[in-house]
């Protein structure tokens, strides 16, 4: 299990870091201003699907060794049962052949009393230890299947992740915003609310001119992550795209508040055109160092 553990923390980790380069980055207005998306090199993404890969056949291996050595516990106990019982009416054959002796010498009883009663107790005894027995057998059996649930799942988890991943990847290299949110929709479809891909298909849908739209699915991810800073940049933008000013302004400065690298992009948003003008607007960006004047 250290071993499944660890490469479970490990391919986790690395999903996270994709995810925070995502939502660390803002909505791009054009391809040679700002980056789009977490980028992550070739050589690490093969890496990535080759350890999954490994950490796949580590899982069903793990998986037959638990079946096999369950397998064998339960036929050890079946052994040790049977040898158990076989014992025991052995020693009970003992018993009744000197009890019957000394029933016999002393007259208490006949011996077909005695053997009828030593019956009926050796009967109850086997059915005691029968029970009892297949009570153990059923909880092996219990904890197997748990254990095999856990496994299958952990294996489910691995390939949603697997899949998620790739279309990230397809998402960052696709030019077309209608494409994006169809590659958007697919992520969610396989982790519904995922606020990262719903601050991304609210960027795509800017994109497209939908600023409702966008608003909405902001809306969404601010429902569960309150300090989404994503979210609430790209609401400004569909707030000043709306020309709601004040609450465009009111997001904005949130958003700052939360990541300060937001600060810089907001300078050459073209969402925010709008707003250069207004004091507060400035006051929030600051100067661009480069339109400052040299010396």
């Amino acid at each position: 299990m250290g071993l499944l553990g660890a490469w479970l923390i490990l391919a986790g980790n690395v999903w996270a870091e994709t995810q925070q380069t995502a939502a660390a980055e803002p909505r791009p207005e054009a391809q040679s201003e700002i980056e789009r998306g977490p980028v992550i090199s070739q050589f690490r993404e093969n890496w990535i699907l080759g350890e999954l890969r490994t950490l796949r056949q580590d899982m069903n291996d793990y998986r037959n060794e638990m079946t096999k050595m369950v397998t064998d516990r339960e036929l050890d106990v079946a052994d040790k049962a049977m040898g158990y019982a076989t014992n025991t009416v052995t020693y009970f054959f003992y018993l009744i052949a000197g009890a019957a002796s000394i029933l016999a010498l002393l007259g208490w009883s006949t011996i077909r009393d005695l053997k009828d009663n030593i019956r009926i107790y050796a009967e109850k005894e086997m059915s005691r230890l029968t029970s009892e027995y297949e009570s153990r057998l059923a909880d092996l059996e219990r904890e197997l299947r748990k254990k095999s649930r856990t496994i299958a799942e952990n294996q489910e988890e691995i390939e949603r992740t697997n899949e998620i991943h790739s279309l990230w990847l397809k998402a960052t290299k696709e030019p077309s915003a209608q494409a994006k949110i169809e590659l958007y929709d697919r992520i969610l479809e396989l982790r519904p609310d995922d606020p990262e891909a719903l601050a991304w298909k609210a960027d795509a849908a800017l994109e497209l001119g939908e600023q409702r739209w966008a608003l909405s699915l902001c809306d969404r991810v601010l429902e569960v992550e309150e300090d989404n800073s994503h979210a609430l940049y790209q609401r400004a933008c569909a707030w000043a795209g709306l020309g709601e000013i004040e609450y465009a302004l009111r997001d904005l400065e949130q958003a700052i508040q939360v990541s300060d690298s937001l600060r810089s992009h907001a300078r050459s948003e073209e969402m925010f055109r709008p707003l250069h003008a207004l004091p507060r607007f400035e006051t929030l960006v600051g100067e661009d160092p480069e339109a400052a004047p040299a010396g």
